[in-house]
């Protein structure tokens, strides 16, 4: 293969050693980049909160990196930045390609890093394992609700921290914020006052309405689904949880034993 090509299976395959490397350290990077915004909200040091900045910085310059690679090594170039994970990558970095122009508002988007990570929900392999469909069907709908509050959290506190610190101090006040008005919950002990602030609530509002209950609809029929499958394990990779008329395992593909013959290894659910 080509350099081109052997960046090109780095950055968007886990199956070898140095792709499950670079996820493992992108993963990481989102998460981190995640947690110092959190951070940032509760009364710091001056020291930590330079820290925190330089150490920000950083994980931009790191990001701006691996979208410049993603773009050179990419088979069609154009296609990859109009999709919508290159979209999400560009977004990402907006803040270190524009932070000479001081555009305050660019501190929005920070909280939209944690779409990055949607691209790896949409992989069959998680650092280099198979992952079965009911857990991969899990980690979407837990990564589609964490992202939903997340954002919002962030939305929120950066609409209303400026005016009414009062109420949303922190960003885990942002956080219960949104839970309560996207579960429509509704306990009205703290409430937006600015114009932005009332416009998140009522996306808020819609989302929950819309979104939230099919989620969570979703995860409770896909666990119902696993607890009454039968269970029957592969004799390769010891797997349970197969579907009454599978012939293969779903993680290595094995013949799954004869249920005439193997009665000992099923277990029905009770």
């Amino acid at each position: 293969m080509t350099l081109r090509e052997q960046v090109r299976l780095a950055v968007d395959e886990s199956d070898s050693g140095v792709g499950l490397w670079v996820s493992g350290v992108i993963a990481f990077l989102i998460l981190l980049s995640a947690t110092l915004f959190a951070i940032q909200t509760y009364p710091l040091p001056a020291t930590v909160r330079l820290a925190i900045k330089i150490t920000d910085q950083i994980i931009l310059v790191l990001f701006t990196v691996e979208y410049l690679v993603r773009l050179w090594s990419a088979q069609n170039r154009l296609r990859f930045i109009f999709s919508l994970y290159g979209l999400i990558d560009l977004v990402a970095i907006l803040p270190f390609l524009l932070g000479a122009l001081d555009i305050r508002s660019l501190r929005l988007i920070r909280w939209l890093r944690i779409l990055r990570l949607a691209r790896f929900f949409e992989k069959k392999t998680w650092f280099n394992r198979i992952s079965g469909y009911e857990g991969l069907i899990f980690g979407r709908i837990l990564f589609t609700l964490f992202s939903i509050i997340f954002i919002y959290s962030g939305a929120i506190y950066q609409a209303e921290h400026g005016t009414n610190s009062e109420s949303f101090g922190t960003f885990l006040d942002a956080v219960y914020f949104s839970v309560v008005t996207m579960t429509t919950v509704g306990f009205g002990d703290i409430t937006p006052v600015t114009e932005a602030g009332r416009g998140l609530t009522i996306a808020m509002i819609m989302t929950g309405i819309a979104l939230i209950p099919t989620q969570v609809g979703n995860f409770i029929q896909q666990f119902t689904k696993v607890q009454n499958s039968v269970r029957v394990a592969c004799d390769r990779c010891e797997l349970l949880g197969h579907e009454t008329d599978a012939q293969f395992c779903r993680r290595c593909g094995e013949a799954l034993p004869e249920r005439a013959e193997t009665m000992t290894k099923v277990v029905t659910t009770p």
